[in-house]
């Protein structure tokens, strides 16, 4: 493999770790009882609480047909980018020549300059998958929205059960949309490894202490954590 040092093999590793261990600690590690995501997952069963005793729910679906274009526009995104990552592959050798005008950039092989493209195109096609899916949820939540029965006090139970399920299928929006956003993070601080492997440590680094830092310790937290009433 033309061009491929220990520090690129380590860099690799690096991002492995990073983003499989930030995805285990907050979704089962130390870090999954708190964070903006279980947050909002509490905000997401009042909302559909207060949906299943409201007799029209046009406010619910326009905001549940908001989330929807936001998951479609980045699931677009990801197709546009990933279109134009195929067309920079079949003309890397177009750019190493730019590349070499740059005294910054680390100068490799095609091979290498290919790999990292593929490398980018890997994660931007992952962020699709997931942005793709939170679009189809949505509308399977919108379904179950209008499928919720009439509140009438004799079936108090059965929309309060139905609203739990929507609940679900709501938090599991939220879940791949945060995913694909996750990616676009990552994606960016895949670009430092177009410059050397140590600038893509220290970025996907940074940008972990950044998801870190938002989800886990930012104001938004703080505002939705405090439930209305409170």
């Amino acid at each position: 493999m033309s061009g491929l040092t220990f520090y690129d093999i380590i860099a690799v590793l690096w991002f492995f770790l990073l983003t499989s261990g930030y995805s285990y600690v907050t979704n089962y590690g130390f870090l999954s009882g708190g964070g903006l995501v279980r947050a909002i997952n509490k905000r997401r069963s009042e909302w559909m609480a207060n949906m299943a005793v409201r007799e029209n729910r046009m406010v619910d679906i326009q905001v549940l047909a908001n989330i929807a274009r936001g998951n479609s526009f980045f699931a677009s995104t990801s197709v546009f980018v990933t279109g134009a990552l195929a067309a920079l592959f079949g003309n890397v050798e177009e750019l190493q020549l730019l590349a070499a005008k740059f005294p910054f950039l680390r100068q490799t092989t095609v091979f290498m300059w290919q790999l990292k493209t593929l490398f980018l195109m890997g994660i931007f096609i992952y962020a699709f998958f997931k942005f793709a899916w939170a679009y189809r949820l949505s509308h399977y939540t919108g379904i179950m929205i209008g499928a919720t029965p009439i509140a009438t006090g004799r079936n108090k139970k059965q929309c309060s059960e139905h609203a739990e399920r929507a609940a679900v299928l709501a938090g599991s929006v939220g879940r791949h949309a945060n995913s694909g956003l996750r990616a676009y993070y990552f994606g960016i601080a895949t670009l430092g490894w177009f410059i050397h492997p140590l600038i893509f440590m220290l970025t996907m680094l940074g940008v972990v202490l950044v998801l870190y830092r938002r989800e886990y310790r930012s104001r938004a937290l703080a505002s939705i954590s405090v439930a209305p009433g409170e």
